[in-house]
């Protein structure tokens, strides 16, 4: 049976748990709240490279570019988007399950990591690693999505793979997240009238074509927007994943502070009956004691 001193012990490591999982849902919340606002800040941008990308295949017509070379038969690369840290949930697992199911399906699938919880799960699975990055836990910026997109970029040129997917979790609202997938290469028009944000396509094409001269030629500009619009998908993505991943955290460390709660006030209550069953026993021992000297 445990003693006092046990349960006060057990009932001070309950006590020191609840502190910490309160504070991680506390700065989860400040973390989550500054990941919207930077997605919400840098959407004007990138509407902006899509309106013209849009502009620019409405008016030009047929663009030819290697971006949208679907004839080309090889691997399929999965740019899989997991966290630095644990403590979050299903949020790491159902990304998981996710990019195992898409393997499955794909062509020699060949995976990009970013997170260090991914490349601990993947380092046993049986497909290929190519590359893994991390950011350390912190918020994703610019740079690293423009040198994840560089580096897609120039294996897709040189034959490394025909094709190209990233995996993140979409956050809908803070209760529901989910899994999702999209191509950012090889490009098909059709993929990014559905990709582009605000239907910043299906706006171009209903209004009459501009007759704009590109200078050198509509392929070079193209060519030259086309870096930027996949850096901007990767960073949309890294920050949606981002959101994601604090919202999970969140969730996660709420219930377990209610659980905490519950637990610490069972030991509380079961503490105080511990307490008290101890001094009726010593009563009645004393009074037991005193009556047989009475008796004696």
């Amino acid at each position: 049976m445990a003693t006092l001193r046990d349960i006060r012990v057990r009932m001070k490591t309950i006590a020191q748990t609840l502190k910490v999982t309160k504070a991680m849902n506390l700065i989860s919340t400040a973390k989550l709240r500054k990941g919207r606002r930077l997605l919400t800040d840098t959407e004007p941008y990138f509407n902006r490279i899509q309106r013209t990308m849009a502009n620019l295949l409405h008016s030009a017509g047929h663009v030819e570019s290697s971006y949208f070379d679907e004839k080309k038969e090889g691997r399929t690369c999965i740019i899989a988007v997991s966290s630095d840290k644990g403590l979050a949930g299903g949020y790491n697992a159902n990304i998981f399950r996710y990019v195992l199911d898409v393997c499955k399906k794909v062509n020699t699938p060949i995976l990009i990591l970013i997170g260090n919880i991914g490349q601990r799960y993947f380092v046993n699975s049986p497909y290929m690693t190519l590359e893994t990055f991390s950011f350390a836990s912190q918020l994703p910026t610019l740079e690293k999505a423009r040198e994840i997109s560089e580096y897609v970029i120039s294996q897709f040129e040189w034959g490394v793979f025909s094709e190209v997917r990233i995996v993140y979790t979409h956050m809908y609202n803070t209760l529901r997240l989910s899994p999702a997938e999209r191509i950012l290469l090889p490009f098909n028009e059709e993929r990014m009238r559905l990709a582009s944000s605000n239907s910043v396509f299906a706006e171009v094409e209903k209004k009459k074509p501009l007759n704009f001269e590109y200078i050198p030629s509509p392929e070079a500009v193209f060519n030259a927007l086309a870096p930027q619009y996949i850096t901007g998908l990767v960073y949309g993505c890294l920050v949606e994943a981002y959101a994601s991943e604090q919202s999970a955290r969140m969730s996660a460390m709420d219930e377990a502070t209610k659980n905490a709660r519950d637990i610490l006030d069972r030991q509380k209550l079961f503490y105080n009956r511990t307490r008290q069953a101890s001094i009726t026993q010593e009563v009645t021992e004393i009074v037991s004691g005193s009556s047989a000297l009475t008796d004696a």
